[in-house]
């Protein structure tokens, strides 16, 4: 019992305190939904600007992943508030979905399948 007073008190100390944080898939119908649901979803796209320019999920703010800036501009968002990230196809959203929870975001999602799984369900694009 010595050795699981520690255990516990971490475990109840990392609920209190919320420094866990998990990144949620969802597939394009309940990303859309669960922005809609969302007061105030911080909704970022973190490919290119040319792809961003090229067309982008309504409302969504470009951070590129691939630039040296990312982990500056990402300290700009509210970690309060639900994070939305999204790229061309899920693979660099996964990437920035992992940075933001090692910065203490607690509520990430992320757009699987990316643009080409909402562009298939023929979601709204913005230009």
């Amino acid at each position: 019992m010595n050795i699981l007073k520690p255990v516990i008190i971490v475990v109840v100390m990392c609920y209190i305190t919320g420094c866990w944080s998990v990144t949620t898939s969802l597939e394009a119908d309940l990303f859309e939904k669960t922005i809609g649901n969302t007061s105030e979803p911080q909704l970022i796209d973190v490919r290119s600007l040319a792809e961003y320019n090229d067309g982008r999920l309504p409302g969504a703010i470009l951070i590129d992943i691939r630039q040296t800036t990312f982990d500056s501009l990402i300290q700009e968002l509210d970690r309060g508030r639900p994070v939305f990230v999204y790229c061309r196809s899920g693979r660099r959203s996964l990437e920035a979905a992992k940075i933001l929870e090692k910065n203490k975001f607690k509520v990430v999602y992320n757009l699987e399948g990316g643009i080409i799984a909402w562009k298939a369900k023929g979601k709204p694009i913005e230009l």
